[in-house]
């Protein structure tokens, strides 16, 4: 297939293919897409329902993964209504969590330091639009050795509304400078695909704890198994 700046053609097809060169942002999602945090939140969720016998609430887990602090708490509080003590299992939980990932850094998912070095090499810059509060994020980047890869952080105290919600992805475009259109976008949750999705990005899954049901791949967007596969994908226009 012949290329030329980036640019391949297949002449079969008749369709245009390039390279992450042609974008003009790159944005990522970091739990369970960057950091291998949600394996170590289920991990901690469940050690706490176990201490409060709840039985298996691993669903309810599910239905916060991709939303801010506020949507996931009133998730969690809907959800263990006539179970559990939402403060103290709340408080618990959180207790636990930092106890885990306070003696080692998070592990990186699979690919990740391979696809920032050649972002970084091709300039184009780099942002996180994650739900995970600003500070936090900042610390568990940080702590992973990946921080200053990125311009900056967009937490989820930065905006008003939660993913599905496409605000914390547009938001970061305008501080990237770069149209939404432009963007390529990295996420791994249903509702963090939707929120790039609606903000009219390319954007690439990597699925962690949910597969995409039929619901989601109507969207169309691209999936693949891990961040290592990127640099090597043929974006259509």
């Amino acid at each position: 297939m012949p290329r030329k700046n980036g640019f391949s053609f297949n002449l079969k097809h008749s369709t245009l293919f390039f390279d992450m060169r042609n974008f003009a942002a790159a944005i990522f999602d970091m739990d369970g897409l960057l950091l291998d945090s949600e394996r170590l939140a289920l991990e901690t969720f469940q050690t706490t329902c176990l201490k409060f016998n709840t039985g298996d609430l691993s669903e309810l887990f599910k239905q916060c993964l991709g939303t801010n602090s506020k949507m996931g708490e009133s998730i969690l509080k809907n959800g263990l209504q006539g179970i559990a003590n939402f403060e103290e299992f709340s408080l618990a939980w959180d207790g636990e969590y930092e106890r885990v990932t306070a003696e080692n850094p998070i592990p990186l998912k699979d690919g990740v330091e391979e696809l920032l070095r050649y972002i970084e090499s091709i300039k184009i810059p780099m942002a996180v639009a994650t739900s995970t509060a600003t500070d936090r994020a900042q610390k568990k980047l940080d702590n992973s050795g990946i921080l200053d890869y990125f311009e900056f952080i967009m937490g989820g105290d930065q905006v008003t509304r939660s993913k599905p919600d496409p605000e914390i992805y547009l938001k970061t475009a305008s501080r990237l400078s770069s149209k939404p259109t432009r963007c390529i976008a990295f996420e791994d949750s249903c509702n963090g695909v939707k929120a790039a999705v609606a903000a009219g990005m390319t954007v690439v899954q990597i699925p962690d704890l949910i597969q995409p049901d039929e619901a989601l791949l109507r969207l169309k967007h691209i999936i693949l198994p891990s961040l290592a596969d990127v640099p090597q994908y043929e974006f259509s226009s």
